[in-house]
């Protein structure tokens, strides 16, 4: 992409959505990602692009992602888009007896059993990855997540835009765990997916580092601290020089200098299409404001540590919207002074968002009210749950959920 074609900050934006594959019967995976490409493309190949949205493979065959084809600012269209793509999607998969189903984790796979990782285009790089960390395991091989790609120009730009992504990284959780179920029970955590995420490429500690990224503000300061670093420690298992450090970088937001983006990868996926739009407007209208200055300057928002992000973060994971924040520098970014519930911090993050622009009092959130309301999605597939915890009753639920996706409507209880 050439610098004069870069987008400035919040002009548009890329959104990715992924789901998995599975038998309408058993709701076992199905690993035929790359059959349902080849319906299309008339061959196996990685890429499908209808209109507004591209089909595209990931590491493992049971996984389809669905992504913007551009950057969009049309999030009302967008959503339709998706929301028909599934529904072809789906009409595609009788054929095979199967259907889409969201959520972050399937709750009955069995990875080491039933991975199968795509095996066509691109598939040398998957090789290594399976032979360097074995990608035959819950936070490989069963994860679904929504990634949101935000624009910026240059350094002055990224450096506003990493400032706040760092500091709403650990709040977000509290917006999007879908994972709560694991070989077929309660995790203990509402977002399992993230917590695989945090250790499974341990064997190559600067690939994720703390998952919150490094207080980095330009080019040349984050290809120094964190790129050459991944370099340097992917070398000793990556003889070919097959895998780009760019590539490899595996925070929770990770930035893309050779097309100015950041990518926010902490979202677990959703019920539906109109649940991830609506949270990604709410995500960065609150963006928007911090690098707008509306909460705290840039110089006070740079200052606060990776550590104390941290460990709001691995609250959030363990505790959902119920985790306390108390560390006074953090409330203070976010105009409180006093512990606050990450749940009430996002209501009240949405008051102070409609008294700057009070157009957001008609925005269009029924999905954070029913979120901010009834609990996550994780929150909302335990209730239904109510501790009963067979394969059946588990089945039952996520039927459900797959009912919703194909219908592009909320999972209320």
């Amino acid at each position: 992409m050439s610098h004069a074609s870069r987008l400035h900050l919040f002009q548009a934006y890329g959104i990715e959505l992924e789901y998995m594959i599975v038998d309408k019967t058993t709701l076992s995976v199905k690993p035929i990602s790359d059959e349902l490409l080849k319906h299309e493309l008339g061959a196996y190949g990685s890429d499908y692009e209808n209109g507004l949205v591209t089909w595209s493979n990931e590491l493992v065959a049971h996984v389809i992602e669905l992504k913007s084809t551009k950057p969009e600012i049309n999030f009302s269209a967008l959503e339709n888009a998706f929301a028909d793509n599934v529904k072809k999607i789906n009409s595609i998969l009788q054929q095979w007896d199967a259907m889409l189903m969201p959520s972050a984790a399937h709750p009955l796979m069995d990875p080491l059993s039933e991975t199968k990782l795509w095996s066509h285009d691109s598939n040398e790089v998957y090789a290594l990855y399976d032979k360097i960390f074995n990608c035959k395991g819950h936070g490989w091989s069963n994860l679904q997540s929504t990634h949101l790609n935000l624009p910026f120009y240059d350094d002055e730009e990224f450096a506003k835009l990493h400032a706040a992504v760092r500091l709403i990284l650990p709040l977000l959780p509290a917006l999007c765990a879908s994972s709560p179920i694991l070989d077929g029970k309660f995790s203990g955590k509402n977002d399992m997916r993230l917590e695989y995420y945090k250790t499974n490429q341990a064997k190559i500690p600067s690939i994720t580092g703390r998952v919150i990224p490094e207080a980095v503000f330009s080019k040349r300061a984050y290809a120094h601290e964190i790129y050459d670093k991944i370099k340097s420690d992917v070398a000793v298992y990556d003889l070919k020089n097959i895998l780009d450090p760019v590539w490899v970088n595996s925070r929770g937001a990770i930035p893309r200098f050779d097309r100015g983006s950041i990518e926010i990868r902490v979202m677990d996926v959703q019920e539906c299409p109109a649940a991830d739009l609506s949270i990604i407007a709410l995500v960065i209208d609150l963006i928007k404001a911090i690098v707008n200055e509306e909460f705290a300057p840039l110089d006070e928002q740079m200052k606060i540590e990776t550590e104390t992000l941290v460990a709001v973060f691995n609250e959030t994971l363990m505790h959902g919207q119920l985790a306390l924040i108390d560390d006074k520098n953090y409330l203070a970014i976010l105009n409180l002074s006093k512990p606050t519930s990450v749940g009430d911090v996002w209501k009240k993050v949405l008051q102070k968002l409609i008294s700057i622009n009070p157009a957001l009092s008609q925005w269009k959130k029924p999905g954070v009210d029913i979120i901010l309301e009834q609990g996550t999605l994780a929150d909302r597939i335990i209730q239904s749950l109510d501790g009963h915890y067979s394969e059946e009753n588990i089945k039952n639920v996520y039927r459900k959920l797959s009912g919703c996706l194909d219908q592009n409507k909320m999972f209320i209880l």
